[in-house]
């Protein structure tokens, strides 16, 4: 798409905010308008289409993609895509870990184990850690906790979710982040210490390196996508 504004602005409407593009609302891919919770969002998604060029690339403008996903992808089937996310808990990466060699097993336990301890303290569930990649079932309470606690989370707080858990594979991380828990590096850090340790032990790969950059990128835009919600 080519730009065809000259400024992107903000209005309040009805107690929500709205962007506008030269005094025209915008609207959602399924032509809803583009209506947002509160002003700091609706100012970072503004700043969005005021910072973009003579030809837009939907990649800068990751805000403005997950609030078009919680209007137009969320909203309409909130319960279902709130069950999406939760199955995420039969199978977190966090509890599975590396058999070998120790260093990665030491790595994995500093990093992981705080995360499922804090999950365990704050919806009093337990969790089947396993060594290897096959399939161990998560004691059914957790899941039914876990799934309970998404499925009360708005369409917003479902959009900026997302990214978080199926980038990182991990629906306690994305929960613990979501929570203020750990701050989004400590979150990024475990959901990508694998690829990273892979990177460490075969060296430089530029594809492999470019695809990560591209998966942190999204995870630390849903991340920002939650801060702007409180």
């Amino acid at each position: 798409m080519k730009r065809f504004w000259k400024e992107a602005h903000t209005a309040e409407v009805d107690g929500a905010w709205q962007i506008t593009l030269d005094a025209r609302p915008l609207r959602t891919p399924a032509r809803e308008f583009l209506t947002l919770p509160n002003r700091r969002l609706a100012e970072a998604v503004a700043a969005e289409w005021q910072e973009a060029g003579e030809t837009v690339d939907p990649r800068s403008m990751p805000l403005t993609g997950l609030a078009n996903a919680a209007l137009d992808r969320v909203g309409p089937g909130h319960d279902a895509f709130a069950a999406g996310l939760a199955r995420y808990a039969a199978s977190d990466l966090l509890c599975y870990r590396a058999e070998r060699p120790a260093a990665l097993v030491a790595r994995q336990a500093e990093a992981w184990d705080p995360l499922l301890q804090w999950a365990r303290r704050r919806y009093d569930v337990d969790f089947v850690v396993t060594e290897g990649i096959s399939p161990v079932d998560q004691p059914p309470a957790t899941l039914d906790r876990l799934g309970h606690a998404v499925a009360a989370l708005d369409r917003f707080t479902l959009a900026g979710l997302s990214p978080l858990v199926t980038i990182g594979g991990s629906l306690v991380a994305g929960l613990a982040l979501l929570e203020g828990a750990v701050s989004v590096d400590v979150a990024w850090e475990a959901v990508s210490l694998e690829d990273r340790w892979q990177l460490e032990q075969w060296g430089s790969d530029a594809e492999a390196e470019k695809a990560l950059a591209l998966r942190e990128a999204d995870f630390r835009a849903g991340a920002r996508f939650l801060s702007l919600l409180v």
